[in-house]
């Protein structure tokens, strides 16, 4: 891998490529400190403390929430925009067909709808914020004209990042979304490493779990490369073919199917069901200030009204059984997880269109009939392989915080989300180096 990065560096092209994507970086970082004006700082520091969905939100975004800076949401709603695309090319035939068929044009298309899907959402998103705060105390200036202001600045730093993130993906190396994520995960690291050396320096931290939590910390991120490099290579021959007089033998090849088809979709999915209903009640019931009496005119039903329709209420029924230290926090995550992970890979990967395209190549699986055998081969192998993705992703969920409340370590945020998307971003990125070299040695054998 170094051999290959050092080879990399010597490429004028990459050199280049790897240099914008370092460029785009430091304008990420120099976009987390301009902070929005009226802020009242301790008032908001208050309110992250209060919200665990908010600190999630902040350790994506590189600490730019914390800071309430302009691109406080970061790219979540881009990412929110691309999971409810790819699920509704599922779901809506057209969309289907523009993907498959359209070509760039199709691309082009979808990747549109995504782009005002994101804008809906961000404006959504920052509107629920921007009143919560406003109702906080967190802007010293409540007129409906800052508002508007805040709104509309969240909404183009998140417009920002994902035209960013593009720029990257066009100029750069790697997946540019992807890799502003990373970056912004990544930046938290120095301070959790640096609160963690000066918790053990003082004796607040046991140096026996804190290299215990290293060791598993290490297992987990080998756990997780053999997860994404793991394959099940299902073997494929393809029929003999007569062209004019000549036979060509069949070829043998395989179909490689990803043992982790989810990727973090699942876990986000799953950590969001758990953490979102709450920050949502302190959205409609102290941040908006919704009362019983709209809770009727929507209709919720008898057992509803009849449970005390007050946020502090709920508050203290998902504080109680979804604390994150808690058992049933952890047996509802893990199986969200799991159910996710089965959703996911069925969505992501359909078996009859493979079973169909072997058939129109007049390929087939040695011992298996075209057709619907195939695709039940397929779903069988499927099943497998996603059994033990979803469990293995369900342990890594609940084992980061599992640990540091086990070891007693609080000042390392390792989150099973971030350990995922770090590792992901920094396997498919070191890949398209990787091609890129090949890439260029290829073209020089055909100059020669």
């Amino acid at each position: 891998m170094f051999d290959n990065l050092r080879a990399a560096l010597l490429v004028p092209d990459i050199r280049k490529r790897v240099g914008y994507v370092l460029f785009a970086f430091a304008w990420f970082v120099f976009m987390i400190h301009v902070q929005l004006p009226n802020v009242n700082e301790q008032a908001w520091q208050h309110v992250l403390q209060s919200g665990a969905f908010y600190n999630l939100l902040g350790f994506l975004s590189g600490g730019a929430l914390q800071k309430l800076s302009v691109i406080a949401m970061g790219i979540t709603p881009y990412i929110n925009a691309s999971i409810i695309m790819q699920l509704m090319t599922v779901v809506l035939p057209q969309l289907e067909e523009l993907q498959k068929k359209g070509g760039d044009e199709g691309r082009k298309r979808i990747g549109q709808i995504t782009r005002w899907l994101t804008i809906a959402l961000a404006t959504l998103q920052a509107t629920f914020m921007s009143i919560s705060m406003r109702n906080s105390g967190v802007f010293y200036d409540t007129s409906l004209i800052y508002l508007l202001f805040a709104i509309t600045i969240m909404v183009a730093g998140t417009m920002f990042l994902m035209w960013l993130g593009e720029q990257i993906t066009d100029k750069g190396i790697g997946n540019g979304i992807s890799l502003i994520i990373f970056i912004g995960i990544v930046l938290r690291y120095p301070t959790y490493i640096a609160q963690t050396y000066a918790s053990a320096s003082q004796g607040a931290t046991n140096i026996v779990n804190l290299v215990l939590f290293l060791i598993v910390t290490i297992a987990a991120i080998i756990g997780i490369v053999f997860l994404y490099q793991g394959q099940r290579r299902v073997p494929v021959q393809q029929a003999r073919r007569t062209v004019g007089r000549k036979m060509f033998a069949g070829r043998s090849t395989y179909i490689p199917l990803r043992l982790n088809n989810a990727g973090v979709i699942s876990i986000i999915f799953a950590i969001s069901i758990l953490l979102l209903p709450q920050q949502a009640l302190s959205w409609f019931t102290h941040g908006i200030g919704i009362q019983p009496s709209y809770f009727t005119i929507l209709h919720i039903g008898k057992f509803l009204l009849e449970f005390p329709l007050n946020g502090a209420a709920w508050s203290e029924v998902f504080n109680v059984w979804f604390a994150p230290s808690s058992w049933s926090y952890n047996i509802v995550y893990f199986l969200l997880v799991v159910i996710f992970t089965f959703f996911y890979s069925s969505v992501v990967l359909n078996t009859t269109d493979i079973a169909d395209n072997l058939k129109k190549s007049g390929s087939f699986i040695p011992g298996i009939r075209p057709g619907q055998p195939t695709v039940d081969y397929l779903n069988k192998v499927l099943l497998r392989i996603t059994t033990a993705a979803a469990i293995f992703l369900g342990v890594l969920a609940v084992l980061p915080g599992a640990l540091q409340h086990g070891l007693s370590i609080t000042t390392f945020y390792l989150g099973s989300t971030s350990l995922l998307i770090v590792v992901g971003v920094a396997l498919d990125t070191i890949t398209q180096i990787e091609a890129r070299l090949a890439m260029r040695d290829y073209r020089g054998f055909i100059k020669r």
